[in-house]
């Protein structure tokens, strides 16, 4: 099979398309034929040797996809050969063939394009466990949501509109501003024009937000946090712009508020039940035409370095995927 791999950390252009052996699959796993495989920001992180692991070399990048069952363990029940699946892996995705715990490995809705299944779980995973199962978010509430127009700042916005809150977008342009626009927000924040603290208060009428969905860290993540309000939460979803924040803690006493961190992965593997609970409901959604990804850019997968050098450069809006088969 193709693949691209790492064969020592460093940046995307340090990675190789090569032919590799098919890996092998054991009893309580599936081996998936990929079609498809999204880039989400902890890839441009475990190339880099910054991930919360490191895989040994060499390993392949790539978690979130979307393919067919090529083989099935014993004792694997609820699929067969055959069966249109989107997975969850920690790595391995950008190859032809992957091996996935059966328990991370469903059915993919019929009508849904391999292309929209590979965009789905890591990123509405995400954001409903932070919005729904950290936040507690509640209907009439005011999110801000920092880099909004990213894969997963889309999805936060488009479930906390579902969910009945109150949107504020912020991104760092007005383009990107403008599709936030289209997927509802009901107000919008260029942080690099205007003062992120001051504008909020603007909107808030001095209220502040209840809830700030941050996968961007850096300095905007304390702008944000003096900007929230009584008994707030300010949910840590990653680091997008390299600088993981230094907050006064004192800034959390005053407001009687929260800092809550969020790892899907973690609690996809701890919570099990409470996960495929949410997988269920984000699918049905889907299938009821309520959540729709947005997909900026497909790349082959051996021009996936350039789709991670987009990711890292952040010049997408969405999601950007790894299709196989062109």
């Amino acid at each position: 099979m193709k693949a691209i791999v790492c064969t020592k950390f460093g940046l995307p252009n340090t990675l190789k398309f090569i032919e590799k052996e098919n890996p092998q699959s054991k009893e309580d796993e599936v081996l998936v034929e990929v079609k498809a495989c999204s880039v989400n920001f902890p890839d441009t992180l475990i190339i880099q040797g910054k991930y919360q692991f490191r895989p040994d070399f060499p390993f392949s990048p790539g978690s979130d996809i979307a393919g067919v069952v090529a083989e099935v363990g014993n004792s694997v029940k609820h699929l067969k050969k055959g069966d249109e699946v989107v997975g969850f892996i920690p790595f391995g995705g950008f190859a032809e063939k992957a091996v996935v715990k059966a328990k991370d490995c469903f059915a993919k809705p019929k009508g849904m394009s391999m292309v929209n299944a590979s965009a789905f779980l890591l990123a509405y995973g995400t954001s409903y466990h932070a919005l729904k199962d950290r936040a507690d978010l509640q209907k009439d509430e005011t999110v801000l949501i920092l880099g909004a127009s990213g894969g997963v700042g889309l999805t936060a916005l488009e479930l906390a509109k579902l969910m009945g809150a109150k949107v504020i977008a912020a991104a760092s342009s007005d383009e990107k501003l403008a599709l936030c626009k289209d997927f509802g927000a009901d107000e919008i924040i260029n942080y690099n024009k205007e003062n992120l603290k001051e504008r909020v208060n603007e909107l808030t009428k001095g209220k502040g937000v209840d809830v700030i969905y941050d996968p961007v860290g850096g300095n905007f993540s304390e702008q944000a946090l003096r900007a929230i309000a009584w008994k707030g939460r300010h949910l840590v979803i990653g680091f997008a712009n390299g600088e993981i924040p230094k907050i006064p803690i004192n800034l959390t006493l005053l407001k009687g508020a929260s800092i809550v961190g969020v790892f899907w992965g973690a609690f996809a593997q701890k919570e099990p039940k409470k996960s495929l609970e949410n997988i269920r409901e984000l699918l049905q959604w889907f299938a009821q035409g309520k959540l729709k990804p947005h997909i900026d850019k497909v790349y082959s997968l051996e021009n996936a370095p350039k789709a991670l050098e987009a990711m890292m450069n952040r010049e997408t809006k969405g999601k950007i995927v790894i299709n196989m088969t062109i």
